[in-house]
């Protein structure tokens, strides 16, 4: 039996004027949320860009979001061998004060 946490819902979503119903084993609010933003994404995308179609909207509305991926992917890494280091060098101070070596 699924935990009450792991049971599927139905939302009912509206993203760039179609209703979706998708399921989710999240937060609905979470998933609502997303879509609005995706929505607001690809309505900034249709009047900047003027006349195109919602499937040409809806691909660079993908390549916006790929992008801004991307980029959280690059600073995730750095600040994941920002850590590394950082805990390298205070695990070395840390050997110098217990061994009492002050090199």
């Amino acid at each position: 039996m699924d935990s009450p946490d792991n049971r599927k819902q139905t939302v009912r979503l509206t993203i760039f004027n179609q209703s979706y119903s998708v399921s989710t084993a999240g937060d609905p609010r979470d998933t609502e949320q997303l879509a609005q933003e995706v929505d607001e994404l690809m309505s900034t995308i249709a009047r900047r860009a003027g006349n195109l179609d919602s499937t040409r909207t809806a691909v660079l509305a993908c390549l916006h979001l790929a992008d801004r991926l991307r980029v959280a992917e690059r600073e995730l890494g750095e600040l994941r061998q920002s850590v590394e280091h950082k805990s390298r060098d205070l695990a070395l101070i840390l050997d110098q004060v217990f061994t009492g070596d002050e090199d």
